[in-house]
């Protein structure tokens, strides 16, 4: 059975910046209430010509760099997040087509924040059990689309950017050693996105409402993360016979840095353990734990042999975590250029909606 190893990696955060400074002009708060209790010092906002599936590409060019790998390379492409692109199509196929993988099977994972969580599990099992070879994961949002700029208590959290790895089959020990995924649905009112569903279709009233705004029962969403981080890390770690003095870093979701210390607590680790990047960023969901991944890798923290747990919690309510020993890019010959194939993808797109068009004009008249 073919181990899973992360070997590529990279991120894609829009370039503006919303200071907290910036949201006290916007509503009522100011930067020390808002580091007091998030930690959080300002984040990146997507501009308008910026989406799910482009900050997505961005990431996804740079994973593919680091490992080597051609998009054409890809079998299964698992795009998640909180704030896709559409409701359908996935926001993987988006991805698909502007990279140019044309060989990949492409779909998105909803799971809210742990989404990244869930899609490396769902890679790392699609490769162990032989039916693939090369998979990309992507986490990516912009959730400021989704912000009531009035409402203080979500609007300072979030933020926009993108992260993704590339798993790759390998003969050698290492890569995903164990995961855990967990939901309980009775929680779903304490952080959701109302309207737009089959429940609340969009109607005058429902925009009128801020239905289509999200809506976050804070303190409740406090009180079950704290409860389950920790937990979960220590789950994940039972099953692949580690324990925490077998890891070098912890790479949690970037939320809340008071949610981060108790975490910390529960594990009975010292917080230098723990990378930690939300002051500049702010919640960018499910892109959190990649981004925070690569500025470790950036930085020097994160090293070849390294033992990591990645752990998450989020709206459903979701929560999970899962271990991998840190092995980077896998051995590979001359080296490529994925960028040339997102070019050749804008050609091969166009040319296949020329084809399209055309077969319904032929067929049209036929019938």
């Amino acid at each position: 059975m073919p181990y899973a190893h992360i070997t590529g990696w990279g991120m894609s955060v829009p370039e503006p910046v919303l200071t907290n400074d910036d949201l006290s002009k916007m509503v009522d708060t100011n930067d020390e209430w808002i580091r007091a209790r998030t930690g959080i010092r300002e984040r990146h906002i997507a501009r308008d010509n910026e989406f799910p599936s482009t900050l997505g590409v961005n990431a996804a060019i740079k994973a593919l760099q680091v490992a080597n790998l051609r998009p054409t390379d890809l079998d299964l492409i698992i795009c998640t997040s909180s704030s896709p692109e559409y409701f359908f199509p996935a926001t993987a196929c988006l991805i698909q087509d502007q990279l140019g993988a044309s060989k990949a099977g492409a779909f998105d994972l909803l799971a809210a924040c742990t989404g990244f969580i869930f899609a490396m599990n769902m890679a790392a099992q699609s490769i162990r059990s032989g039916s693939i070879k090369n998979a990309l994961v992507v986490g990516t949002e912009t959730l400021s689309r989704f912000m009531n700029w009035k409402d203080r208590s979500t609007c300072i959290l979030f933020g926009d950017g993108a992260g993704a790895f590339v798993l790759q089959a390998s003969d050698q020990p290492g890569g995903i050693l164990s995961a855990v995924m967990h939901s309980d649905g009775s929680g779903a009112d304490s952080l959701s996105l109302p309207a737009g569903g089959a429940r609340l279709p969009a109607t005058e009233a429902t925009v009128h409402d801020g239905k289509h705004f999200v809506h976050m029962d804070g303190k409740e969403v406090y009180r079950f993360a704290t409860r389950v981080m920790g937990h979960a890390a220590h789950e994940a770690l039972d099953i692949a016979n580690l324990t925490t003095d077998d890891i070098q870093w912890i790479i949690p979701h970037q939320a809340n840095y008071r949610i981060i210390e108790s975490a910390a607590r529960y594990l009975k680790m010292p917080l230098d353990k723990f990378v930690i990047n939300v002051e500049r960023y702010g919640n960018t969901s499910t892109a959190s734990i990649p981004i925070a991944t690569v500025e470790a890798i950036e930085k020097g923290q994160l090293k070849a042999g390294d033992k990591v747990v990645f752990v998450g919690f989020g709206a459903g309510l979701t929560w999970g975590a899962l271990t991998a020993e840190w092995s980077g890019p896998l051995p590979a010959g001359r080296a490529v250029h994925p960028e040339q194939y997102r070019r050749l993808a804008r050609v091969r797109s166009l040319y296949r909606r020329i084809v399209r068009i055309i077969e319904g004009i032929i067929f049209g008249r036929e019938s």
